[in-house]
């Protein structure tokens, strides 16, 4: 029942959605999804990371068909396109063939399977198709963004950055000395986020096949709850980054040209206007709410797993202020918002307790406190740095704080085991 209410519920959202797009004259989520079917897809990566989040419910030896019949759909296609001199320009060659076999699967727990069998492989080619209609929603409510909010935010968080020492700026200029190699790395990190928390992903649901059930929370759920929510605050509080706002990049759009060599004035923030193509979306910043539920769901695997979860939180927070696409305050942000969505998550799993109840109030009271200082109180906090810095640090570190706290005290623990009573020798 469950399932099948979140099925009804994801569908209504997603139409929602297509009717909106279709309102400006583009496509919808649900008309980019089934284009990939037959056309080059937007990112081929991401639809075999899903397959393979697909497969956890399936044995070894149905992984092994699944990947072969993927790459073998995939030579078809290329083949085709190439005698009909088809060329790919925008996406990707490959990644056809794990779509379909992700909606095979769907199609043969319909057809073939029957009881817990069917459910299961259900919920394993839903949970793949999630991931992949996930990154078509947020294309989605980007454009929405950009369309519906004319004005934009920048300067009132840029000057409340003043309080961090403008991060950005100083980012920008040491990615700009690492060169095209640091540029090319971070860059293929910033991209490829979603692959890596599949990765994790898969780590986690391991066991899934051989237990018939998925566990109680991991972390495709965390993400996709951030995916879901973090537009919703684009709608409120529109951003558009430094290197839109402070650069060339900006053309007259732009304010200044002053990133990433020169900090901007402290001066009155206002409203400023902007384009109707440029995505709202770095308050908060969800590429670092993502990195963090990362790292933190990687931190009970193995040291490898653990290595790159911490890999990927610091290459990512480089890019994402390094290439100028946030500023230091969507950092901290969204550092709260991810702890605060995976403490609601934790807690509705592991039952709501006070701790929990206390954990998921703080964090929103410390993200809502956030929001409304960047929007009215920018010229206090940069006028005051030294003493505004550290509390908005420590802010985010009091959720930090909470969260560690808490998880540990979750965390299942290992009960002793009970020695047998000795029985006194006959005499």
């Amino acid at each position: 029942m469950l399932w099948a209410a979140a099925g009804v519920t994801t569908l209504g959202f997603l139409v929602a959605l297509e009717i909106a797009a279709r309102r400006y004259g583009l496509p919808g989520p649900v008309t980019n999804q089934v284009r990939e079917v037959i056309f080059p897809p937007k990112s081929g990566f991401l639809l075999y990371a899903s397959m393979a989040l697909m497969t956890v419910v399936l044995p070894w030896r149905q992984r092994f068909i699944a990947a072969g019949a993927a790459i073998a759909i995939d030579i078809a296609f290329l083949t085709v396109r190439w005698a009909l001199g088809i060329k790919v320009t925008d996406g990707h060659p490959f990644g056809n063939g794990a779509l379909w076999v992700i909606l095979g699967c769907a199609v043969i727990a319909v057809t073939r399977r029957t009881g817990p069998e069917r459910v299961l492989l259900l919920k394993g080619a839903g949970l793949g198709l999630l991931l992949v209609t996930g990154r078509k929603v947020g294309d989605t409510w980007l454009l929405i963004t950009s369309k519906t909010r004319p004005a934009v935010l920048d300067q009132y968080v840029a000057t409340a950055d003043h309080a961090l020492g403008n991060p950005s700026w100083l980012a920008g200029r040491m990615v700009r000395a690492t060169g095209p190699i640091g540029h090319h790395l971070l860059h293929y990190v910033y991209a490829q986020l979603a692959v890596a928390a599949v990765v994790v992903a898969v780590y986690q649901l391991r066991n899934v096949a051989a237990e018939g059930r998925f566990p109680s929370h991991h972390l495709v759920r965390t993400f996709l709850v951030i995916g879901l929510l973090g537009p919703a605050i684009y709608m409120i509080f529109p951003v558009v980054g430094p290197i839109f706002t402070y650069s060339a990049d900006g053309g007259h759009w732009a304010a200044a040209n002053l990133w990433p060599d020169t900090p901007p004035p402290i001066g009155n923030p206002h409203h400023m206007p902007y384009d109707q193509i440029t995505p709202r979306n770095c308050m908060p910043s969800l590429h670092t709410a993502w990195a963090t539920t990362i790292f933190v769901h990687s931190r009970r695997g193995p040291r490898s797993l653990r290595f790159a979860g911490t890999f990927w939180l610091i290459a990512t927070l480089g890019a994402t202020l390094g290439f100028g696409y946030h500023y230091g305050a969507d950092i901290v942000a969204g550092v709260v918002f991810a702890l605060t969505i995976d403490a609601a998550l934790r807690s509705l799993a592991h039952g709501w307790d006070r701790s929990g109840i206390q954990l998921v109030t703080l964090g929103t009271t410390v993200f809502t406190a956030l929001l409304v200082a960047y929007r009215y109180l920018p010229t206090q906090l940069a006028e005051h740095a030294w003493l505004s810095g550290p509390l908005l640090l420590a802010a985010m570190g009091s959720v930090i704080y909470g969260y560690v706290r808490n998880t540990k005290l979750w965390e299942p623990k290992a009960a002793p085991v009970r020695q047998p009573e000795s029985q006194p020798e006959p005499v």
